[in-house]
């Protein structure tokens, strides 16, 4: 079980009138870590720093990145990378930004100062269980609406598209594991009316 970022995330802290910003959003691959390394960095372009690091996959697959960024060799990029290590998420990605305050910091101070800005993110960021889920589409009449909707949120299934004409046209999203389940009871529900058209598999976000 893979626990990732659900959204995105910012906190601040101030150490002897430095700025530390860190911001926190899951990413599935190095090219979504990237690009938003890059989007942080336009978004702070007068920063001091701005120190990456990210942790793309799970278990025996990961992909992992950190860069001081012009801060001395260790003393940024480790530090915030090990805090986002402990803290069990994978396909994460935290930028923390510096504005200097005047005041040096030394080594000591920086490694602590990065890295209490990362546990600061850390601390607020949602959390989700990476899921596979299959896509379900299908029609239903407007007075077995709610009641499928009042299924789907009993059965953490997630309604993606909605369209309303002559009847509801649905799309959802259901964990592969309750599948069978779901659509057994949909079919209870709707006297076997409704007959879903089963798309592919996804891995998909469920919020903890």
């Amino acid at each position: 079980m893979l626990i990732v970022p659900y959204g995105r995330a910012r906190a601040e802290i101030t150490v002897v009138n430095s700025r530390f910003i860190a911001s926190l959003a899951p990413a599935d691959s190095v090219e979504a870590a990237r690009a938003y390394i890059a989007g942080v960095r336009a978004e702070f372009p007068d920063a001091t720093h701005n120190v990456p690091a990210f942790i793309i996959g799970g278990g025996n697959a990961v992909t992992e990145f950190c860069s001081d960024d012009g801060e001395p060799s260790g003393t940024s990029g480790r530090p915030l990378l090990a805090a986002l290590k402990g803290s069990g998420l994978g396909n994460a990605v935290v930028v923390v930004t510096r504005y200097f305050g005047g005041t040096l910091l030394g080594t000591g101070g920086l490694v602590k100062a990065y890295s209490e800005a990362g546990k600061a993110v850390l601390s607020v960021a949602r959390r989700a269980e990476l899921v596979e889920t299959r896509r379900l589409a299908f029609d239903a009449p407007y007075h077995l609406f709610e009641r499928i909707r009042s299924l789907a949120e009993s059965s953490g299934a997630t309604i993606v598209a909605e369209n309303f004409a002559e009847s509801v046209a649905l799309e959802l999203d259901v964990a592969a594991a309750d599948c069978d389940a779901f659509l057994s009871a949909l079919a209870n529900l709707s006297a076997g009316a409704i007959a879903p058209r089963l798309g592919s598999t996804r891995l998909a976000a469920r919020p903890q």
